[in-house]
């Protein structure tokens, strides 16, 4: 689970501007992937991060703001709290050009600043507690057990997204929040909706409607009959609105499936011509280890994390003005050779599974870092050292070219993953 904002419109080919107060070229936001390199930050990130840790960047709307690519400043951006990420603030940077509206009508606590923020996140803490965690770790087991059970049952060829990654974390968010499982084909097909670059505002506001009363309606139920379950637990609150409810009962179940769903797919498709590299998986004293680094290299939120500065900051041998926005680029963050970098083994843009990643931001940092990290790593450790252990044979069922990858959302994933055994 990580930040999830929204994405503008399909991404086309950057044409760098340059800015008169700076002198340097402003990148344009979002930027399209390589065809070679898929599984990184599209280029002119990096391209950017090689110039300078903080360069001017241009969004869909017109507007241009900050773009933070080096690790230290993406650091500070995300957890100095002159840097807002309240997304109502009349200069926030959006990604989608006009959803200041929808955004007000909607402000999950992602998208506000303490207190509020704080309030409304304390709510759900506990049920995210690496302890509580661990204990469901046999009950995720169980999940992906049954999942490969069905897949691989009386067939030799897959879907590894339909059939093993999307079904996976989505019961398992299900379980949690109390949403039944039955449901997962409407609330993934919003999900897609509100996380595609490809509708207008309308049909943003539309989808995001249909969630928020498909949410209320359930917790009106539950509040009357509460069960174990967080949306349960919140219905029954006599100091949250309903809104409230519905509001982070949306928050929770897109984050929880969407983006743990694309990092096994995404970890999967890498993995599988790296042999060398799968057997660490198979090491329980090495697989944590291994799935930072996935979460480090992957970073899937490739069009990075928005805030505004309330007042002047000096971020590195850059000022940023009171209300002017700021993109952290988490993706090139994840990948700066001063933090990453290993001139004895692989550079910090390669794969290395025995790397120490500790450090990475893909889940954020400071306030706002994803409270649902424990257990997208359970759920990513359990899932792909399961699938390699039970198919050791597993390999593409097509060309690696012909892999198709979701580039129309801000969460980087894949549309399938033709598999075979």
């Amino acid at each position: 689970m990580t930040s999830t904002p929204t994405t503008p419109t399909t991404p086309t080919t950057p044409t760098p501007t340059t800015t008169g107060t700076t002198g340097t070229t402003a990148v344009r936001i979002p930027a399209p992937h390589s065809a070679g390199c898929p599984f990184g930050p599209p280029p002119a990130y990096t391209d950017a991060a090689a110039t300078a840790a903080v360069t001017r960047a241009d969004l869909p709307g017109g507007e241009s703001c900050w773009l933070a690519t080096g690790y230290a400043e993406v650091r500070t951006v995300l957890s100095d709290r002159r840097f807002s990420a309240d997304a109502r603030h009349p200069d926030f940077p959006l990604l989608v050009p006009g959803s200041r509206e929808i955004i007000a009508a909607n402000p999950s606590f992602l998208r506000l600043d303490d207190p509020e923020h704080a309030r409304l996140r304390r709510m759900v803490t506990g049920d995210f507690l690496v302890k509580r965690v661990e204990a469901m770790r046999p009950a995720v087991q169980r999940i992906v057990d049954e999942a490969l059970d069905g897949m691989t049952l009386g067939r030799t060829e897959a879907d590894l997204v339909a059939d093993f990654a999307l079904p996976v974390p989505s019961l398992v968010i299900c379980l949690l929040l109390g949403v039944p499982y039955e449901d997962r084909e409407f609330f993934q097909a919003v999900s897609r909706t509100l996380l595609s670059s490809d509708n207008t505002l309308e049909k943003l506001f539309e989808a995001q409607q249909e969630l928020l009363d498909y949410l209320s309606a359930l917790a009106a139920r539950k509040r009357e009959q509460p069960e174990d379950d967080i949306l349960s637990r919140l219905a029954v609150r006599d100091d949250l609105t309903a809104h409230d409810v519905a509001s982070t009962g949306l928050l929770l179940l897109i984050a929880g499936h969407e983006t743990t769903a694309n990092m096994i797919s995404l970890s999967t498709a890498l993995l599988l011509d790296r042999p060398d590299q799968v057997a660490r998986l198979a090491d329980p004293a090495a697989l944590p280890g291994a799935v930072e680094e996935l979460l480090r290299h992957l970073t899937i939120v490739h069009t990075g994390l928005p805030r505004v500065a309330l007042e002047d900051v000096q971020l590195g041998a850059t000022t940023i003005r009171a209300g002017e926005g700021v993109i952290a680029m988490i993706s090139t963050a994840n990948r700066d050779e001063a933090v990453f970098g290993d001139a004895d083994r692989r550079p910090a843009d390669e794969l290395d599974l025995d790397r120490d990643a500790r450090r990475h931001m893909a889940f954020g940092f400071g306030v706002h870092q994803c409270l649902g990290q424990p257990l997208a790593r359970a759920e990513l450790q359990i899932a792909l050292a399961t699938l390699f252990r039970r198919l050791p044979g597993l390999r593409l069922a097509v060309p690696r070219a012909e892999l198709a990858f979701r580039t129309e959302s801000f969460i980087h994933g894949m549309r399938s993953l033709p598999v075979t055994w």
